[in-house]
């Protein structure tokens, strides 16, 4: 028995459920000096912390669940952020509990409230659930929280961040003093140990996390692009990986369902979950992820939530997390119970220094690799086709008759071809990209020792603008002109990267840039269809070659051979398109009538 100090029952439905040797956060909660007590337990997302909670009180609530004779007032209290984890929770504790008779009753937002009070009426042992709806029950009278014995706080730091300190507040107030307090969270912030310090007595700490803070089953890349092939990389990340499941995470509902659109309409089978969805359609989506219908999600952060899908084996990270804490929850979702994962960051090329210092805070090993070339792709997309082609199959007697039929009516050439075109039909076409990762990258891995390596503060090496383009825009410093914007306007109107950006020159009413030679046929197509004559935004900006070099101005401004220039561009987001930059420019860019 590979669990002999727990309850016989327990013991029995861990083994039926493949257990054979605790995790490190279950080996903790089992130690002597932790039973019984209040913990403070930092693990990871996908450590196994919902049955090391569960194990922590199995003892007390078999003792006194027998004792009583029945399910009454509940004797646990499980508190989650969000529905699916409290729903994931709730199934874990059901099976772990079922052959000593435990009755777990959820109560969360989008459930029928109704039934859910019936069923505290009829007595539990276990209640899981969302703050907001716990809250509810308890000032209707429906939960009884006078026979606690435990209260759960899972992913603590996620509830507190979602505002619902004061209906934990209310919630724990509202329990028995002698209870004890079990507070399990990733991540440690100040707003927690406060919350620990007020409702917990002489409380065990307990850290699995250690000094790699990182999942060890996760492999972190990164991948450095121009803002403007953000959706170019995620499109060829998901076509060099084929992923069974895989999950974007981006920072706003808007681009959630921009992306997501997008992903639809170059053929890849994709949900959505952002806080614009209803319950319903979130029931729908991860419903098919589960069952293969869709093959990648897009969500957000906290719509992410609690999300556990077997075959996930993919994170990409579209848009940067906002700290260490955000990134090991999104990558999380990933490399669980024991299974290989891969977490990549696609990271805008001015932000890599930014992710790097993040990496070192989340103490994360994470390397600079290639963004996937469009060859890469086909070659990968020949290995997988061969090796699907050559493993073992069965078929029916229908099969083989099919078979034979297209034999005798097609040569061995046609058919294949016939075959590889079926296939390439199938799968979204790849994306020509620039890989900037070469450039960004330093000369080891980033965040695990705290050393980047690299000389990428150096200035730029200048050889590429010695045969470069001069090219005009009709605005300057009358209409605000400045390299801190127009570098990215630039970036995103033309589709190139701000290392083929030379020399920004700002006259009165014009302002001329060098472009290198390699890049103008890219640049002009891409300006072209960015355009649009006469709106009041960056479309409506001419963007043309120049027959000339600029006249002399008194000197250049900054151009990009100060490293420096650019730092401080104005935040905007790559995947909402242009009406989310916003530059400092008038609209309409007219004088006003006085002047005329």
């Amino acid at each position: 028995m590979p669990f002999p100090t727990l309850p016989p029952l327990i013991a029995e439905a861990l083994v039926e459920q493949g257990y054979a040797d605790p995790t490190p956060v279950q080996a903790a909660v089992l130690e002597d000096e932790a039973r019984g007590r209040d913990l403070i337990v930092s693990a990871q997302t996908g450590s196994g912390k919902t049955v090391a909670f569960g194990l922590a009180m199995a003892d007390r609530l078999l003792e006194v669940g027998g004792n009583n004779g029945g399910a009454g007032a509940p004797l646990a209290l499980v508190i989650a952020p969000t529905r699916e984890l409290a729903l994931q929770v709730s199934r874990e504790l059901t099976w772990l509990f079922a052959k000593a008779g435990g009755r777990v009753t959820t109560c969360v937002g989008g459930m029928n409230a109704s039934l859910e009070r019936r069923a505290l009426a009829q007595g539990s042992h276990i209640v899981v659930g969302t703050p907001g709806r716990l809250r509810d029950h308890l000032e209707r009278g429906a939960l009884d929280l006078s026979a606690l014995q435990y209260v759960v706080l899972d992913e603590a730091d996620e509830m507190l961040d979602m505002g619902f300190r004061e209906d934990l507040e209310e919630i724990l107030d509202a329990t028995p003093a002698e209870r004890k307090t079990l507070l399990f969270s990733a991540t440690m912030p100040k707003p927690i140990v406060a919350l620990a310090r007020r409702y917990q007595k002489d409380a065990v700490r307990i850290s699995t996390v250690g000094d790699d803070r990182g999942h060890g089953d996760i492999s972190y890349q990164m991948v450095a692009v121009s803002p403007a092939d953000i959706e170019h990389a995620v499109i060829n990340l998901l076509r060099f990986y084929e992923a069974e499941t895989a999950m974007l995470f981006c920072a706003t509902r808007d681009n959630v369902r921009h992306l997501h659109a997008a992903l639809v309409e170059r053929g890849f089978a994709a949900v959505a979950l952002s806080g614009e969805h209803s319950q319903n359609e979130r029931n729908h989506a991860l419903q098919a992820l589960r069952d293969g219908r869709a093959r990648v999600c897009v969500a957000t952060d906290v719509a992410a939530r609690g999300i556990d899908v077997a075959s996930l084996s993919l994170v990409i990270h579209v848009e940067v997390p906002r700290d260490a804490e955000v990134l090991q929850h999104r990558s999380g979702r990933t490399g669980r119970a024991g299974k290989k994962g891969t977490a990549v960051l696609i990271v805008p090329y001015p932000r890599r220094r930014r992710v790097e210092g993040m990496l070192r805070q989340a103490r994360v090993a994470a390397e600079w690799v290639p963004v996937p070339s469009a060859d890469a792709i086909r070659e990968r997309d020949r290995e997988r086709f061969l090796a699907t082609l050559t493993a073992p199959a069965e078929a029916s007697g229908e099969d083989r008759a099919l078979a034979a039929q297209l034999v005798d009516q097609m040569s061995a050439t046609d058919l294949a071809l016939a075959l590889i075109q079926s296939r390439k039909s199938q799968m979204p076409e790849p994306e020509e990209l620039i890989d900037l990762s070469a450039r960004a990258a330093p000369s080891g891995p980033v965040g695990a020792t705290g050393s980047r390596g690299g000389q990428d503060d150096a200035p730029r090496d200048r050889a590429d603008f010695d045969d470069a383009i001069w090219y005009r825009m009709d605005i300057g410093r009358r209409h605000n002109a400045d390299p801190r914007w127009i570098l990215p306007l630039l970036c995103r109107r033309g589709h190139v990267s701000r290392n083929q950006i030379g020399a920004i020159r700002i006259a009165p009413n014009e302002t001329y840039f060098q472009l290198v030679r390699t890049a103008e046929a890219k640049f002009r197509d891409a300006v072209r269809r960015t355009a649009n004559p006469g709106s009041e935004d960056e479309s409506g900006i001419t963007i043309e070659p120049s027959p000339s070099a600029p006249p002399a101005m008194g000197g250049p401004r900054k151009g990009p051979s100060h490293n420096n220039r650019g730092e401080a561009q104005p935040p905007y987001s790559p995947l909402a398109g242009p009406s989310a930059a916003k530059p400092p420019y008038p609209k309409p860019r007219k004088k006003p009538a006085h002047q005329r």
